[in-house]
């Protein structure tokens, strides 16, 4: 049984820094792209960040351009996701997501949730003023 577990969320002051962790199970974490999603009280899921199975493409958000840096190590397993400079509308539950290798990592792949096979349950980042 496939599962992808978070960890690392919590309640952080605006301005500073929050890691959040995907660790896999059941699956050859090699084989899959890794993507973070976000989802608000009263918002759409939104993209955060993805990368590719071999970590050497990566995509991001607008809002999170910047203050954002996802990655991987093939060899322990778990995706990183690292958001600095926090603002109060990062608040949300964060997913971790894993899609399934392809020819090609593309912008249209990636960044689309529709492409993700697996999910986490989610993790609560609370940004306080």
């Amino acid at each position: 049984q496939v599962q992808l577990i978070e960890s690392g969320g919590g309640v952080v002051q605006a301005g500073v820094s929050v890691g959040l962790s995907c660790a896999t199970v059941g699956l050859v974490f090699s084989d899959y792209a890794t993507a973070w999603f976000r989802h608000a009280p009263g918002k759409e899921r939104e993209f955060v960040a993805a990368i590719s199975w071999s970590g050497m493409t990566t995509y991001y958000a607008d809002s999170v351009l910047g203050r954002a840096t996802i990655s991987r190590d093939n060899a322990k397993n778990p995706g990183l996701l690292q958001m600095n400079s926090l603002k109060l509308e990062d608040t949300a539950v964060y997913f971790c997501a894993a899609a399934p290798r392809r020819q090609f990592f593309t912008s249209t792949y990636g960044m689309v949730a529709s492409s993700y096979q697996y999910w986490g349950q989610g993790i609560q980042v609370t940004v306080s003023s």
